[in-house]
């Protein structure tokens, strides 16, 4: 779910499109599960994730790196400049 890079984090994800709101929802067969308010089409959902992430971490766009995923619900992020603590102290993970 959480590992640690030599520059900050990289997240697990399971992305649910089109949801009621963004939301962290929590451990998913492995995964971290989001729900994202943006539809699958044209790159949305993955802008409004790095949209969302960069405000739950406080941190900017440009910290948050899509590695892995890009046209399916399960994804890899990196985000510079954290740690596992604090990022699962964000996320409200155990």
């Amino acid at each position: 779910m959480i590992e640690a890079t030599k520059g900050g984090v990289r997240l697990h994800l399971f992305i649910q499109p089109k949801s009621s709101k963004n939301e962290v929802v929590g451990p998913h067969n492995g995964e971290i599960k989001i729900k994202l308010t943006a539809p699958p089409v044209d790159g949305k959902a993955n802008e409004c994730l790095i949209e969302f992430l960069s405000d739950l971490f406080d941190i900017p766009k440009r910290d948050v790196h899509l590695i892995k995923g890009e046209t399916g619900r399960h994804k890899v992020v990196e985000l510079a400049g954290l740690d596992v603590e604090k990022t699962r102290e964000a996320l409200r993970l155990p």
